[in-house]
């Protein structure tokens, strides 16, 4: 996930306010998160660890979530949402108006 700063502290302080039995999914989000910066041409840099952990290779989705990004290896989002749309849409949007 990318987030703009004031996305990232926002959804931080909810992590952070999660119960103990939460420790290692904190870990998860917050011991991993990294500031990203652009380059002169106005891409972001991430980080060769943040790529491994994402599994990410070389050709890259980035998807647009409302409040944040994400960012998928293309072949790996690619397979998800071939898996994901096989089936019948979940039942929250039963009532859902398009």
């Amino acid at each position: 996930m990318i987030f703009p700063r004031a996305e990232w502290e926002k959804f931080r302080d909810r992590i952070a306010a999660l119960p103990m039995q939460a420790q290692w999914w904190k870990r998860v989000f917050l011991g991993n998160a990294m500031d990203v910066e652009m380059d002169a041409t106005g891409r972001v840099l991430v980080s060769p660890e943040l790529r491994a952990a994402a599994h990410i290779t070389k050709d890259t989705v980035l998807l647009g979530m409302g409040s944040y990004f994400e960012l998928w290896d293309a072949a790996t989002y690619a397979a998800q949402e071939a898996e994901n749309t096989q089936g019948p849409m979940p039942d929250v949007f039963k009532d859902f108006s398009f």
